[in-house]
């Protein structure tokens, strides 16, 4: 099966939820985005969010958190239908990364995944590149980040 005829096109499907603690943003900026508003609650406070708020790169890791066991849970479920799953393989790439708003501690994040487009690759008759919506809303339903990634797909 190929993932076009798995997923509608246009037709965004969840794949999971991420609530990002104070300790989580904390930890995740120590080792990667040193920024006071990520590491301080007090600076955070009197910085240009207003409070302690993830990383940017933090909240893109907690798309791919929830993407990975999802991904895996779909091949179980596709093989326990007795449907080959499609073979996807690393992504060549992302482009229009947008954090749209800031993530703060306790907000939870609704992650998913909308097919944008599928096509043979011209020089591989064997593979697809699939393009895909990345995207997250807090647990208001606003949007916080957004991206288009390519997967390739193996045929």
């Amino acid at each position: 099966m190929r993932m076009a005829e798995l997923y509608p096109f246009g037709e965004a499907v969840e794949i999971g939820s991420n609530t990002f603690s104070a300790e989580d943003i904390i930890r995740f900026a120590r080792n990667f985005d040193p920024q006071p508003f990520h590491l301080d609650e007090e600076l955070a406070r009197h910085a240009l969010f207003g409070g302690l708020c993830a990383s940017g790169w933090h909240t893109s890791a907690g798309w791919m958190k929830c993407f990975v066991p999802f991904w895996l849970g779909e091949c179980k479920r596709l093989a326990t239908d007795g449907i080959v799953p499609p073979n996807l393989g690393p992504s060549p790439g992302f482009t229009k990364l947008a954090w749209l708003k800031p993530v703060f501690a306790g907000d939870t994040i609704t992650y998913s995944v909308t097919l944008l487009a599928s096509r043979e690759l011209a020089t591989r008759k064997d593979r697809r590149i699939n393009s895909i919506l990345c995207a997250g809303r807090n647990q208001n339903g606003e949007p916080v980040i957004r991206f288009e990634s390519t997967v390739l797909e193996f045929v």
